[in-house]
């Protein structure tokens, strides 16, 4: 017997056995899902930022071998110890972020703040990608727990393609801000500890009267806001009986590049600049700064003529940072006798 076929039969026929064929392909096919390895750790669950600064916490997670990249992070459930709400913590507020990387060849307080712009993040935030935490300058101890209080505790969520992990039981204890460093102010109580802190280091200092040797011991430091709304940092030298010593003694002093500054006006009494704030303004080495990046670096510099006529180059270094803005004084004070700035 013939049977005939029509052409949409055939038609149909066809095309069932390509959808049963891609189906068995498909099979055979690899899951392009990214695994998430169980050897994914965080190295770090306590977490003590000084409030007041950004707080950038890196090298504290390890992906591992097993983990495909990238990796997504997330804070969830972040709450105060007794489990109620944080919001001071995870609503958005208003922080300064740079736009432009900073260079510390700027040549204007305005080339400078031009690189800046304001953003809204939360206080406390993790970096989506890179699972490092950051903790934003706008936070205070006004409205955020710091020590001695147990702060907060929080869980994160690790996924990418393939899944996801949490990591939970996070540690968030803040120290309460200290707005310079070197700081006297003792970190839990923010109290004052001394009356003042010293220089980095000294070289080449004599007293006027018995010709001992200066040291940092021997210099007090003072920091002092004169009003919250400026920009400015001012220095000061007084002996010890706190009348004032001319800061064009110290003639050998690069005044230009002191510090990041401008506006630069000597008188004298004292040496004041308009300033970005902070100082430093990032962690980044400069002329300006110690040799990490991490501290501004101020040297005041003169020389004389010693004994024998040696020459004899005299310094004071101080390595500081100063994080909230302000009209600042930064005063250096001899406690026991001033400086021989003339020859012998």
């Amino acid at each position: 017997m013939n049977h005939k076929y029509s052409l949409a039969s055939l038609y149909m026929l066809f095309m069932g056995l390509a959808v049963m064929m891609t189906a068995a392909c498909k099979k055979n096919l690899p899951d392009d899902r990214l695994p998430l390895g169980a050897d994914a750790v965080f190295t770090t669950f306590t977490y003590s930022p000084v409030l007041g600064r950004n707080t950038l916490f890196t090298n504290n997670f390890n992906s591992g071998q097993g983990s495909g990249l990238p990796l997504s992070f997330k804070i969830i459930n972040l709450r105060k110890r007794d489990g109620s709400a944080a919001p001071e913590l995870t609503e958005n507020f208003p922080v300064s972020v740079w736009r432009k990387p900073y260079m510390g060849d700027e040549k204007s307080l305005e080339e400078i703040e031009a690189k800046r712009a304001i953003e809204n993040h939360p206080l406390f935030e993790i970096r989506e990608h890179s699972g490092q935490f950051l903790m934003w300058a706008n936070s205070s101890s006004s409205f955020i727990k710091s020590r001695p209080d147990s702060g907060y505790v929080f869980d994160v969520e690790v996924s990418n393609s393939g899944g996801r992990r949490y990591f939970r039981d996070f540690k968030l204890i803040p120290y309460r801000e200290r707005a310079y460093e070197p700081s006297n102010l003792d970190p839990i109580t923010g109290q004052a500890q001394s009356v003042a802190v010293h220089p980095s280091f000294t070289q080449g200092l004599s007293g006027e009267r018995t010709s001992s040797f200066i040291g940092p011991g021997d210099i007090d430091v003072y920091f002092k806001k004169i009003n919250t709304s400026g920009k400015s940092l001012s220095f000061k030298f007084v002996d010890s009986l706190y009348k004032p010593i001319d800061p064009n003694k110290f003639s050998k002093t690069k005044w230009e590049s002191l510090v990041h500054g401008f506006n630069m006006v000597k008188t004298n009494e004292s040496v004041k600049y308009d300033v970005p704030y902070p100082i430093p303004a990032i962690a980044f080495p400069t002329i300006y700064t110690n040799p990490g990046g991490t501290q501004a670096r101020a040297v005041f510099r003169y020389e004389r003529q010693g004994f024998g006529n040696q020459l004899i180059q005299a310094a004071i270094g101080f390595d500081f940072n100063i994080y909230e803005k302000g009209d600042w004084e930064v005063t250096f004070r001899f406690t026991r006798e001033s400086p021989k700035f003339t020859n012998d």
